[in-house]
């Protein structure tokens, strides 16, 4: 289950809504212009929640996402919302259409294309996905040590940045500039600029 929480209300009323699931969730993305919320976990599926207000104490669900063949461990909002980058345990990152009246239903058109590079491993750690401030760039954590960092539009590799001794579990741009910074479980934090 995940649950909402208003921090304007103290004490036992600032959960305001609680997404039901019937599986573990590992990853949430909350889209404030919108009032929608992404989740995901060992379900494999990405579950889009509408989360106005209805008087009732729960949201409802409007779609539901499959592709994935194993569980999601990361969720990120592109810049602009109108598509969702994930990460998972099956080895892949995807990016999904979730404007509203796309064709394609369940799955259909939604999912648009498949990041293939980053690594999960034993430790089945949950590791992050993000998009550049601009979009055009995707990275997420990734258990090889490395630092991968794809073309949004052509979903080619550019850059595989080395340097961790431990699985890399967060991967985040700069909202400004040309920099990217990784954290992982070796205990270490790279900041790194990348080329124009």
């Amino acid at each position: 289950m995940c649950k909402i929480w208003d921090t304007r209300l103290r004490g036992r009323d600032c959960n305001t809504q609680t997404l039901r699931h019937d599986y573990q969730v590992t990853s949430v993305a909350y889209d404030g212009s919108s009032n929608k919320v992404y989740t995901a976990g060992i379900d494999n599926m990405i579950h889009v929640w509408d989360i106005r207000n209805d008087g009732s104490d729960s949201s409802r669900k409007v779609m539901s996402m499959k592709g994935h063949t194993d569980t999601i461990t990361g969720l990120s909002l592109s810049p602009g919302g109108e598509y969702v980058l994930s990460n998972s345990m099956d080895g892949t990152m995807r990016s999904w259409d979730v404007r509203p009246f796309v064709d394609g239903g369940q799955n259909g058109k939604r999912l648009l294309k498949t990041f293939v590079g980053g690594t999960h491993n034993a430790e089945r750690g949950l590791l992050n996905c993000s998009w550049s401030a601009d979009g055009n760039m995707v990275s997420g954590g990734s258990a090889d040590r490395i630092v991968h960092i794809w073309d949004e539009i052509s979903s080619e590799e550019l850059y595989y940045l080395p340097g961790h001794k431990g699985s890399v579990n967060c991967v985040i741009f700069h909202p400004k500039e040309n920099v990217v910074a990784s954290a992982s479980s070796d205990k270490t934090i790279f900041l790194g600029e990348l080329e124009s």
